[in-house]
């Protein structure tokens, strides 16, 4: 279990860019056949009816690491980003599964709240975390800090801290992009975009952030 002592810093020293702002070298589209583009240093997600989830994967897998990203999302549009995440022929057929960082623009409002993508469900919702809850900001860009360090999964959004889980099913993965299915509904084509996608895996102590002392800690082991 990784023990909370240290408090929030950024050094600048070891950071590895996973987006290179021009193009999408370095990932891979899985399952779904949304829309995804590269523009004004942006990954742009769109989606598209009658697909199920799309995931824009990086080829590297992880294992303790802190990640770094901005999002912007519009209204209607749920998405969200994998980490310690798998595809494989011998798991369903290689659907997208594992932990999954939630972005949440919907009046429910659980973005940076933890859930195990095609395997468990919610691990670490955010119902009675109202500080979290009012952490996101709509149809704004929004800094998600995500803290993965052996069997404790950290996550803040906006400097504000969301979920605190201890969990060992997984230790590695990819990171992935999620553009959610729509289904068949007819309705406006939904954006997510990201940029500033960073991760550092390496003497992470000198960037782990201080805890709230008032957050719920979900243990699972």
């Amino acid at each position: 279990m990784l023990s909370a002592c240290l408090t929030k810093t950024h050094s600048t020293d070891e950071w590895i860019q996973l987006f290179n702002g021009k193009d999408l070298r370095g990932w891979k589209i899985l399952n779904g056949n949304a829309e995804i583009t590269v523009d004004n240093n942006q990954i742009i997600g769109k989606s598209v009816e009658n697909t199920p989830n799309t995931f824009l994967c990086s080829e590297q897998h992880f294992r303790n690491f802190i990640l770094e990203f901005d999002v912007m999302i519009e209204n209607d549009l749920n998405s969200g980003v994998q980490i310690r995440s798998n595809s494989n022929d011998g798991y369903r057929n290689g659907v997208v599964y594992g932990y999954q960082i939630e972005i949440d623009p919907t009046q429910r409002a659980y973005s940076g709240g933890i859930y195990d993508e095609q395997r468990r469900g919610w691990l670490y919702n955010l119902e009675d975390n109202k500080k979290g809850q009012d952490a996101f900001r709509i149809n704004e860009w929004n800094n998600f800090h995500v803290e993965a360090i052996e069997d404790t999964i950290r996550t803040w959004v906006n400097s504000v801290q969301c979920a605190s889980l201890i969990d060992s099913i997984s230790d590695s993965g990819f990171i992935g992009l999620q553009v959610h299915g729509v289904g068949g509904i007819t309705k406006p084509e939904k954006f997510v975009k990201f940029k500033n996608i960073r991760i550092k895996t390496s003497n992470l102590k000198n960037d782990i952030w201080k805890i709230r002392d008032d957050l719920k800690i979900i243990n699972l082991n």
